[in-house]
């Protein structure tokens, strides 16, 4: 069996555009194993060994761990400071088969063969080489197992109604996105990326996230604009000169304008695949 840390090991070359601002985490706490990989659930059973990459703070890792128990789930991101969070979140829900480290998807250090099921949520949008994340996911994917990746599509983000400056926000973030190495269309390109990395038994969903009700568009619209303004992923607008500050401000405040509306309705969509190992 072969580590990576025995081969070349290529390095992270994209830049996170969300960081990990608190609007940040108050999105990704939301997540759940239910609303974030349904798709998934009918594939684990009690016993078997998860390998959850880019964890966050770590709500669908514990949702996991509680599907696969007494199995194991170890966790993984690149920061280390959001793995105090999700240590939390474990410790939280009294669950004691839950491990985590930092790693780099595009050179984990676990040897062939280590896990039943490897798991990627939002993830492969982020990461510079998609393509070298995936085979390594599969490298440490023993036969029979799955990898399975959930990633949105920010091009087919859609919503109502109207807003120019949304539009305007839609193609900042494809911007800035795209200049710090990541694919923020990458839904659509999960199926490539897989047969690219070596797959042959793929099955391929996609899956959605509405917000339409009152408390839900207030939550929505309200993390993006705080998110918008104050998190990292503002810094890295201004920074690489592809808006000013005052416009940040106004996409902020079409965010809380879209969050007020009665009929106010938005879709993400997401890619989504299981990738059988052979």
């Amino acid at each position: 069996m072969t580590h990576a840390s025995e081969q070349s090991r290529p390095q992270e070359t994209a830049v996170y555009t969300h960081g990990h601002h608190e609007s940040v985490l108050r999105s990704h706490s939301w997540r759940t194993a239910a609303n974030s990989a349904a798709y998934l659930i009918p594939e684990l059973k009690p016993g078997l060994d998860v390998l959850d990459v880019g964890c966050g703070p770590g709500t669908i890792t514990a949702d996991l761990a509680g599907l696969v128990a007494p199995g194991r789930v170890t966790a993984v991101d690149a920061a280390e400071d959001v793995l105090t969070k999700a240590r939390a979140v474990a410790a939280e829900r009294g669950l004691e088969n839950v491990e985590f480290a930092v790693a780099d998807v595009h050179a984990l250090d676990f040897p062939d063969d280590s896990f039943d099921v490897v798991h990627a949520h939002q993830v492969l949008q982020h990461v510079g080489d998609p393509v070298r994340a995936l085979s390594e996911m599969r490298r440490v994917c023993r036969r029979g197992g799955v990898v399975a990746a959930r990633d949105s599509d920010y091009g087919a983000f859609t919503w109502f109604p109207a807003s120019p400056a949304l539009d305007r926000w839609q193609k900042l973030y494809h911007q800035v996105a795209r200049a710090n190495g990541g694919e923020p269309d990458a839904g659509r390109r999960l199926l490539s990326w897989a047969r690219q990395a070596g797959f042959t038994d793929i099955t391929t969903t996609a899956g959605t996230w509405c917000f339409a009700t009152p408390d839900e568009r207030a939550w929505w619209s309200g993390l993006w604009a705080d998110r918008t303004t104050e998190s990292v992923y503002a810094q890295l607008v201004v920074d690489g000169g592809h808006a000013t500050a005052a416009t940040l401000a106004e996409i902020a405040s079409a965010w809380r304008e879209w969050g007020r509306q009665e009929d106010g309705w938005f879709m993400v969509p997401h890619g989504e695949i299981l990738c059988r190992v052979g």
